[in-house]
């Protein structure tokens, strides 16, 4: 940091922040002030997972486009360095909300909250990726077809018991992909605990987490942020805000956050097949999972609480082949 970083001053004190049940995740405080390292776990991992240097590249990109990301200040590929591949970021001062009904503001902050998240993700998916210096970040078209591959692969590789409604997934989505082609940045994990907001203005300020980032479909992005108006409780994540009463919250419902997303995108005909995007972001999100399962098995899982990601697998692709069969 020393050499690296601008401005830094030692010493250096460490801390790792809770969660982070992918990339190991680091607060570092000293007499400078605050930063963020991020790393890739240690062991054997999948190809092409934990990618940290493309989390970086991204992120600059974003950055100097005025897209609210954390300033990055430093990649360092020597593993020598602390064990393997990281980067160092700016640490953002804000507001983290784990609950998506957002029990500690009022409806009308609720309402300002999910209306800047929506601006947020709209507002990435209006960028022109070959403008931003990201033309080589990923592939564009035939995105559903290749990620549908990818994590049926990923899944088969860390596959720990058979799950019926996985395999009939991974044969069922091939066949049912919508014609709709565009291609934009795509988060890859857009949801409200990924997203810093101002300390006291209803304003996202940061988003994190872009290791799934890639050159991607939005409408595979935007869809994957929509499971919030869908997860029941299973055991992960937050409060989700099935069975919520949304109106008195303050909180838009599932069609009415849909129809200001196509607004501010200039989607005239809305979101159709919207049964097809979400099995297949419910069987993604149980790939994931299904990922840690894999490290628990191979005793490299960095988080305490990848037992509970494990046991919900299966209740994931369950979803995931209910909203199947209402497309057929």
């Amino acid at each position: 940091m020393l050499s690296h970083v601008e401005g830094f001053r030692a010493p250096l004190s460490v801390r790792q922040f809770k969660g982070g049940q992918s990339n190991p995740t680091y607060l570092l405080e000293s007499p400078s002030g605050k930063y963020v390292l991020r790393r890739k776990p240690p062991g054997q991992l999948l190809r092409s997972a934990h990618a940290v240097d493309r989390e970086f590249r991204v992120i600059s990109s974003l950055y100097a486009a005025g897209f609210p990301v954390p300033r990055p200040l430093a990649l360092c590929g020597d593993d020598e360095v602390v064990g393997t591949m990281f980067f160092i970021m700016e640490f953002v001062e804000g507001r983290i909300f784990w609950d998506l009904d957002l029990p500690e503001c009022d409806p009308d902050e609720r309402s300002a909250l999910y209306d800047s998240m929506n601006w947020t993700i709209a507002s990435l998916h209006a960028f022109d990726f070959a403008k931003l210096g990201l033309g080589e970040f990923g592939r564009p078209g035939n995105y559903f077809e290749r990620q549908i591959s990818r994590w049926s692969r990923q899944y088969v590789a860390s596959e720990t018991s058979k799950i019926d409604a996985m395999d009939r997934l991974m044969a069922w989505l091939p066949a049912h992909i919508p014609t709709d082609d565009a291609s934009t940045v795509v988060h890859g994990d857009f949801r409200l605990d990924n997203l810093i907001f101002h300390p006291t203005e209803a304003r996202v300020i940061a988003v994190l987490d872009w290791e799934l980032s890639t050159i991607g479909h939005p409408l595979g992005d935007f869809t994957y942020h929509l499971m919030s108006w869908q997860m029941p409780k299973i055991g992960i994540g937050s409060t989700g805000l099935v069975g919520k009463d949304l109106a008195a919250l303050g909180i838009p419902s599932e069609d009415e956050y849909v129809s200001r997303y196509c607004e501010r995108t200039g989607r005239v005909d809305g979101i159709p097949d919207r049964n097809f995007y979400a099995a297949y972001n419910f069987f993604r999100l149980a790939a994931i999972l299904q990922g840690i399962a894999g490290r628990v098995r191979d005793g490299t899982a960095s988080s305490a609480h990848a037992e509970r990601a494990i046991q919900a697998v299966e209740p994931l692709a369950t979803i995931g082949w209910e909203f199947a069969q209402r497309l057929n």
